[in-house]
């Protein structure tokens, strides 16, 4: 289009091809031989199936269908509010929100990646790198214990994993400041809420006026809130998760008294 030819998907409005019979005569052909390779395939391979479940034998590892492991991953960084009620319903509301937010009218009825590079490379990132990745990983990469061990490594039951996750309370208070965690809740988690709080509202202002400074003129206030709080939130995972990986940290602010943890 940029060099004012016909896109790929142009026809000629002369060149038809009739329903009946030459369409139909397709598709019934890929039934017959779907349905033989599939016939085939349930007689060769044996079905994954064990024997009935034992109240006394659990499996190791206990997962979870292979479409929600990418929930259960994110059991390993998250708790169970943050992983499995509120990513899941950002990633619906995300969803549902992408006609309203995206006023860009290239690339409306044809691919084009050159004129949506933004918009396209963070659902990408969404899919690919925060749930196809993370459903890859709980596959094969969880083993016994949901430890993780190498493509190639051995599932060791009884492998015990030289890790320690530490809370950031214990970090600042115990070796930082080193004296015991104070009894008080909010002076104990005071450095993980000051955390939380400094990512979602001096982060902004700082995008604003930098990467995202387009997108503000562009969307408006109210379209450009919505976006920003989407993207912190899905970046919120990523951080999470190489937190965890270099230091160790197991919650930002944790409160086991009242079963609140992020």
């Amino acid at each position: 289009m940029a060099n004012n030819e016909p896109v790929d998907e142009y026809y000629d409005p002369e060149d038809k091809v009739l329903v009946w019979p030459d369409l139909i005569y397709v598709e019934f052909i890929a039934l017959i031989l779907c349905s033989v390779f599939l016939t085939i395939w349930g007689i060769v391979l044996k079905a994954p199936l064990e024997e009935p479940a034992n109240l006394a034998d659990s499996p190791n590892p206990s997962k979870a269908p292979w479409y929600f492991l990418g929930l259960q991953e994110m059991l390993v960084y998250y708790d169970p509010w943050l992983a499995g009620v509120v990513f899941p319903t950002l990633i619906i509301v995300g969803l549902m929100a992408i006609p309203y937010i995206d006023l860009n009218p290239k690339g409306s009825g044809y691919y084009s990646y050159a004129e949506r590079k933004a918009e396209i490379s963070i659902f990408m990132f969404g899919w690919l790198g925060m749930w196809v990745i993370l459903i890859i990983i709980g596959t094969f990469l969880r083993g016994p214990n949901w430890n993780f061990f190498g493509p190639f490594q051995y599932w060791d039951s009884h492998l015990l994993p030289a890790l320690t996750n530490v809370n950031l309370s214990e970090y600042v208070w115990v070796k930082w400041l080193e004296q015991g965690l104070p009894k008080n809740i909010i002076k104990r988690e005071i450095f993980g809420f000051l955390l939380i709080g400094g990512y979602f509202a001096f982060l902004p202002p700082i995008l604003t006026l930098t990467i995202f400074k387009k997108y503000f003129e562009k969307l408006g206030t109210a379209r450009y809130s919505v976006f920003l709080v989407l993207v912190l939130s899905l970046a919120a995972l990523p951080a999470k998760m190489y937190l965890r990986w270099l230091f160790n940290l197991k919650y930002l602010v944790a409160i086991p008294e009242y079963f609140f943890n992020i």
